[in-house]
């Protein structure tokens, strides 16, 4: 059996439901060997964001230099980083790696609400990391932060689409779960439209979804998908990851996804 690798470049959660932890469960129902580089701890669990501690650039840049020297990637996950020091860091070290798909999900703000990107990482996100990324994973909130608009309807996701992508990347995936009306994501490679819809799920227990989703495009990527079908396994996998969501009763706020619900459904295919 052949291991497929992919490496995440996120802040922990001590709550478990996001960042790295969410990351490397992903990545194993998927199939996927994980590793990781942390870029902050933060003290976290269903009830909101405690503290943050980030790691120092030495630290990060040893983590990265460990990972890749020896283990290698398959491809590259690239979450939570806090500041613009941590994204130059980054950054500066990944225009050196060649060939690997890189996953960038700019997380912005935890689900309780709590920031988690300093104001003046925004442009350093998109300048440094964008054009190094072969997808970028916004939410609504995120979208609207990174362009300036106000984003209602998926014609307003699709100008913030395009908008996005002349920032450099291959293509940008806008998640339309805060709509209120549909769950409908839209990809954009600046050829191809793709709708992705999904069935809207009441529950309160969605914390941690921007990781898993991107994370899972990641294990499908290192497995050598494209990146369409790697995207559309990756809505499939996160939509039972929701729905099996309240089967866990994790916590007494924003309780996490369920990981593992695709892989006892799926069984050893969600590892194909």
């Amino acid at each position: 059996m052949k291991a497929y690798r992919a490496l995440t470049i996120a802040g922990s959660d001590s709550g478990g439901g996001a960042g790295i932890q969410a990351d490397i469960k992903t990545f194993t129902a998927l199939g996927v060997y994980g590793t990781s580089v942390l870029t902050s701890v933060t003290a976290q669990n269903t009830k909101g964001v405690f503290g943050i501690y980030d790691i120092p650039l030495e630290g990060i840049r040893k983590q990265l230099e460990a990972v890749m020297s020896d283990i290698g990637t398959d491809a590259i996950k690239i979450g939570m980083l806090s500041k613009k020091e941590i994204v130059k860091e980054v950054a500066s070290f990944l225009k050196e790696v060649k060939g690997i798909p890189i996953v960038l999900d700019p997380v912005m703000v935890a689900k309780g609400g709590s920031p988690l990107l300093a104001d003046d990482a925004n442009e350093a996100i998109k300048n440094e990391l964008f054009p190094l990324a072969a997808v970028i994973t916004p939410n609504i909130p995120e979208a609207e932060a990174l362009t300036g608009m106000n984003i209602s309807s998926i014609d307003d996701m699709k100008i913030a689409a395009e908008k996005l992508l002349s920032y450099g990347s291959q293509s940008v995936i806008i998640k339309g779960g805060h709509l209120t009306d549909t769950a409908e994501d839209i990809l954009y490679n600046g050829k191809q439209w793709v709708s992705l819809p999904g069935q809207r799920i009441e529950t309160k227990n969605t914390h941690g979804t921007g990781c898993t989703f991107s994370s899972a495009i990641t294990a499908e990527l290192a497995k050598g998908k494209e990146i369409i079908s790697a995207v559309e396994r990756a809505k499939q996998y996160i939509q039972m990851a929701i729905a099996g969501a309240d089967e866990l009763k994790i916590g007494s706020g924003h309780g996490p996804t369920n990981h593992w619900k695709y892989l006892q459904v799926k069984g050893f295919e969600a590892w194909s």
